[in-house]
């Protein structure tokens, strides 16, 4: 049985009864397994990092390997195929992989600075580019067989290609053989000429009813870099010569779904946040600030991308992106809920974890509380995972795997005695003070939500506000 071959009008259908018949004939425990391959959630405990750690101490008995393992997987993000190369080629073979039209490469990520002063100084001579809040997209167009085939991939690199249909057109137009490129897709009202919020967007994430949905809810979708072109990797070329190209390849026309994102140059923190207040008047979140010289890293989050985000006072200038790693039973009116409070953490990459940082309480609906304890039933595991730091005074009453991602808002991040974020045996944690529940981050991974090193910085800037 081969599913990725199975395309066009009608596949998901197919799909599903492919894998009916597949599931029929297993015993219980394989056919749990099976469908949990399919989701891409096999829950057991590590990360890819941890896998590519694991091919290095295969190879040569440490990590030695990794820096060129990982490399390789970022360009190409199958870890299957990352093994297989090792295994049948060794070293050698690893680096020797390329870009692949088909295949992911892993997205650069953006840091965060307070102010556009810092921003400037940072940087010096920049470009700023409006900040769209929709789905980030990776675009891959390969014209090269009898007919063109196209892959939408998201943020968090799972293959969205059959819910974009209204985009497909679009894409094909492209003057191209090959293309690999990243845009941003947001809902857009041509009756007010505005962009919608993320809330509306994200209703276009789903299998069914796709068209229907295409209809209510149309898409823009603005192309901000690109890395590959006709067989040539552009990932070493600077930002400004990529935005050119990019720029060539994208006719300009306010009625075609495809764009390409504007762009100002900024010399001074003066003209910066004039052009962050002028984004913000237009609904959006601010703006992302880019070295003009830099390359493009993939998986990497560093200063050559900037986030500067709509500060509200009183409260920290950004949200955290948190996963939920278990709820608590509810007491009053929420005892008819199951649920009354969940917990909630951030991603330790140096230890390959979840540490706790808030038990969130707030910022839901009656409707919300019994949608999310349905969202976090479907995720319960039966003990606390092993990737999970987390003290005991803190166990929830239903322990979920950690990969259902929202957004927190709080008044600013404190020390803590209890919670795990950050914590060592010489330093406390960090917390969140008044945290409240703001949405899901459906477009990320949970390994892709906010940082224990983030919190970190987060708190540092707050500190010196």
């Amino acid at each position: 049985m081969n599913l990725e071959k199975i395309e066009g009008t009608g596949s998901q259908e197919e799909k599903a009864g492919k894998l009916f018949e597949l599931l029929a004939q297993l015993d219980p425990i394989s056919a749990k397994y099976v469908v949990r391959i399919v989701l891409g959630k096999l829950r057991l405990g590590f990360s890819d990092m941890t896998v590519i750690d694991a091919l290095s101490w295969m190879e040569v008995g440490d990590k030695s390997l990794r820096a060129k393992i990982e490399h390789a997987y970022n360009i190409s993000v199958d870890s299957g195929l990352i093994a297989k190369t090792l295994k049948e080629g060794g070293i050698k073979a690893i680096e020797q992989m390329h870009i692949t039209i088909g295949i992911p490469i892993r997205p650069a990520a953006a840091e965060r600075l307070p102010t556009a002063k810092d921003i400037v100084d940072k940087l010096g001579k920049c470009v700023a580019q409006p900040k769209l809040d929709g789905f980030r997209l990776q675009i891959h167009l390969d014209k090269t067989g009898p007919r063109p085939k196209i892959r939408f991939f998201s943020r968090n690199l799972k293959d969205m290609s059959d819910m974009f249909p209204d985009l497909v057109a679009p894409i094909e137009a492209v003057d191209v053989q090959t293309l690999i490129c990243e845009g941003e897709a947001i809902g857009y009202d041509a009756n007010t000429d505005t962009f919608l919020p993320f809330q509306e967007t994200v209703k276009r994430k789903r299998k069914h009813g796709i068209e229907q949905a295409a209809t209510e809810f149309p898409l823009k979708l603005f192309l901000f870099d690109l890395l590959y072109l006709n067989g040539e990797p552009l990932l070493d070329m600077p930002h400004e010569q990529r935005y050119h190209l990019l720029k060539k390849l994208v006719k300009h026309d306010q009625n075609n779904p495809l764009q390409f994102i504007a762009e100002k140059e900024i010399t001074t923190a003066k003209q910066l946040e004039e052009y962050f207040y002028e984004m913000i008047e237009e609904g959006l979140e601010g703006v992302v600030v880019k070295r003009m010289n830099a390359i493009y890293q993939p998986g990497k989050r560093n200063f050559n991308w900037i986030k500067l985000k709509r500060q509200e006072e009183g409260e920290l200038e950004d949200t955290i992106d948190c996963a939920i790693l278990g709820y608590y039973y509810g007491a009053g009116k929420r005892a008819t809920f199951g649920i009354g409070a969940f917990l909630v953490g951030v991603f330790n990459k140096g230890h390959d974890r979840f540490e706790t940082v808030a038990k969130v309480g707030t910022g839901l609906s009656d409707v919300a509380w019994k949608e999310l304890r349905t969202k976090l039933d479907a995720a319960a595991v039966t003990h606390k995972p092993v990737n999970v730091e987390c003290a005991k005074e803190l166990y929830p009453d239903v322990w979920t795997a950690p990969e259902i991602v929202c957004i927190i808002r709080a008044d600013e991040i404190t020390k803590s005695p209890t919670h795990t974020a950050g914590k060592t045996a010489h330093e406390l944690g960090y917390a969140l003070r008044f945290p409240r529940f703001m949405g899901y981050r459906e477009d990320k991974s949970p390994e892709d939500a906010t940082t224990v090193f983030e919190l970190k910085e987060m708190f540092e800037h707050q500190k010196s506000r």
